[in-house]
């Protein structure tokens, strides 16, 4: 079992259960999934950036991310549907909290001029997004082989029912919210 998870079952959950005065443990906001999304508009002329994007993303996550296609054609973008523009992996239980545990000790602190991420990108419902410039803060990324910089969007997935929950679990579990 992740460290972040027993962290989760012994000193998290009994401390949102006394806060918000939970009468059920199934009441207790928990971590559902964690989704990484890269949005690769270049992939229209080079289909070579889709690629090395799935290898990378399958490094970061420690699994195989799915390709994302447009829905709709947009003329001006040079864009068919159905053309691959991104891909996408959800994370789940162990390998969800492996990766939120290097995200939140190893990634964000490498991250130059790091003053913790923002407290206002909830969604209204305690999920919350967080997005990435450059993908090279994590460790698996080979700085040597990358062809070009790439960002991608972080979405933590969590069953609480506000802000304000998902706001305090996240915090306990060690998310660094500026202030």
């Amino acid at each position: 079992m992740s460290r972040l998870k027993t962290l989760y079952e012994t000193e998290i959950r009994p401390q949102l259960t006394q806060e918000f005065n939970y009468r059920n443990i199934m009441e207790v906001p928990r971590l559902k999934s964690v989704v990484l999304n890269m949005g690769l508009g270049e992939a229209i002329q080079n289909i070579k950036i889709l690629d090395n994007a799935v290898e990378e993303l399958a490094l970061i996550a420690g699994q195989k991310p799915v390709i994302t296609r447009a829905k709709k054609s947009i003329a001006s973008f040079k864009l068919r549907e159905n053309m691959p523009i991104g891909c996408m992996v959800t994370l789940r239980r162990d390998r969800m909290y492996d990766f939120l545990d290097k995200l939140i000790h190893v990634a964000l602190p490498r991250v130059r001029d790091f003053r913790g991420v923002s407290p206002k990108s909830f969604d209204g419902r305690g999920n919350y997004t967080l997005g990435i410039r450059e993908h090279i803060i994590f460790p698996e990324i080979n700085y040597d082989k990358i062809d070009k910089i790439k960002g991608l969007n972080i979405t933590i997935v969590t069953s609480s029912r506000t802000d304000e929950e998902g706001r305090l679990l996240l915090k306990l579990l060690g998310m660094p919210f500026r202030n």
